[in-house]
């Protein structure tokens, strides 16, 4: 050993580890076998806090039954706190990516609380005859207890910031709504013609779905709050002491201020990972949601001649490096494409719920990645296109009046008082000719231009307005009532 390291000795041999590293010789080796993600845990700080939560509720939970003595376990203690507060967090350094069904994750937490916790006693690190990383840090625990229920718990955290996101983008949309509300435009169903409508309503629509989501997703973060502290190894409980299961998840309830409550079957919830396909689920919808909206946004700006036109998005970059001039939707484009990887992540995690085998699943680490990347992604996709998009659209009013006034699809607001046969056949007509539909109308006789200006006001054209009542007079006017 020189100054710049210490010796650190497993059942496998003795490991140099730098004298300022917080990780010991379990994190040493893990760091070498799976330099696969490159990509450390503490990419995802959720995660580490979570880690920290769990392992200060387990030191609470032992002190109060008697099972670590109190030196131990306020050092312990006062570790976690000051990684909860975001300290440390650079020593978390195995990779997200790693076998051993999340071992490596749990014994780098183990070292990094002790060996802080052994300096805060005025100790060297590595002094594990005095505070052990597995006889104390990890009394009562298993890995397979602590690693899943972080793991919800970190969801459960980071999924605040993507609701707040989420309900951030749906605000903009629904302001967009309220600007838009007076504006016609032509409604299109399978990229067709179909019926009048308010850019209002088309905006407003994309916020109530974004608000639905927001639910779904609520909905499903609940089911994160059943855990399996105390369940060890398989869910037997073995070298957890008398009331150790009851009084860590009283701390950790307090610890998080979430809801959690222990597995009614420990054993079941050990080998069982099946909330993670429900909530991944609940975010490949989001994310499927957003990426439609996205390729709305994307339509609706087309052009921006020989396009849509019928908005136009904030211009953010050049667009080519041979087209000069062109402009590209490249923030909808970026939100579409966090949308699949969300969607490719889903499957990931579909994959290695099913290959849990017997009493644990061993691929839980894949799945936390990919539930974290998924989160984080979608984060900051909402927020990309709120900021850098949505905020700035504006609507090209004369564009959509123009649109609109040489649109057929107004004859289906007249298909009740001329029939659908003679409104197709002057719908047919008006494509044939380019002549306007409300002209037709009226050379024809089937209505005056006074009715037909009652019958085709925007606010009755879009269902703002019921329009039952001018059908009836109308009809009446006719004499057909």
């Amino acid at each position: 050993m020189s100054s710049q390291t210490r010796t650190e000795t497993d059942s496998l041999g003795s490991v140099e580890i730098p004298a300022n590293a917080y990780w010991g010789v379990h994190t040493a080796r893990a760091h070498e076998n799976f330099p696969i993600a490159r990509r450390p845990i503490s990419v995802y700080p959720d995660f580490v806090r979570a880690f920290a939560c769990v392992k200060q509720a387990a030191a609470r939970a032992n002190l109060e039954i008697g099972a670590l003595d109190e030196q131990r376990a306020t050092l312990i203690d006062r570790a976690c706190e000051e990684i909860k507060t975001g300290m440390l967090h650079d020593q978390f350094v195995v990779g997200v990516v790693q076998g051993g069904a999340g071992t490596s994750t749990n014994m780098n937490a183990n070292e990094v609380i002790t060996n802080r916790a052994l300096e805060l006693a005025g100790r060297p690190k590595g002094d594990y005859a005095f505070i052990n990383p597995n006889d104390h840090t990890n009394h009562s625990q298993s890995t397979n207890d602590t690693y899943p229920t972080a793991i919800k718990i970190a969801l459960a955290f980071s999924l605040r910031s993507l609701l707040d996101e989420l309900e951030l983008l749906a605000d903009s949309f629904a302001a967009k709504g309220r600007e838009f509300a007076n504006i016609i435009k032509v409604g299109r169903t399978q990229l067709q013609d179909a019926v009048p409508m308010t850019l209002g309503q088309e905006f407003t629509a994309f916020s109530v779905t974004l608000r639905e989501d927001i639910e779904r997703l609520a909905e499903a973060a609940k089911l994160l709050h059943e855990v399996n502290m105390g369940a060890t190894a398989i869910g037997t409980g073995i070298n957890a002491p008398k009331g150790y299961r009851e009084a860590v998840i009283r701390h950790l309830r307090e610890i998080t201020g979430l809801e959690l409550v222990t597995a009614r079957d420990l054993v079941e919830s050990t080998s069982d990972t099946g909330v993670f396909i429900t909530f991944s689920g609940a975010l490949k919808r989001s994310a499927l949601k957003l990426s439609k909206i996205s390729n709305d946004l994307r339509l609706l700006s087309s052009g921006p001649q020989a396009g849509l036109c019928e908005i136009n998005l904030p211009a953010r970059q050049a667009g080519s490096s041979i087209m000069p001039g062109k402009v590209n939707p490249v923030i909808p484009e970026a939100v579409s494409q966090v949308a699949y990887a969300v969607a490719g992540s889903d499957v990931t995690v579909s994959m290695a719920v099913e290959a849990g085998q017997l009493q644990l699943n061993a691929f839980e680490p894949i799945i936390a990645h990919s539930l974290f990347q998924s989160i984080t992604w979608l984060e900051r996709a909402c927020q990309t296109l709120r900021i850098n998009c949505v905020d700035g659209i504006t609507a090209n009013e004369a564009h959509l009046a123009d649109t609109v006034s040489r649109s057929v699809t107004v004859i289906t607001a007249l298909a009740p008082v001329i029939g659908y046969a003679e409104a197709a056949k002057l719908a047919k007509e008006a494509l044939a000719t380019n002549a306007k539909v409300s002209e037709l109308v009226v050379s024809r006789g089937l209505l005056d231009q006074a009715q037909l200006d009652e019958m085709l006001q925007p606010a009755r054209l879009a269902g703002i307005e019921p329009t039952t009542d001018v059908i009836e007079q109308v009809a009446v006017d006719r004499g057909e009532a």
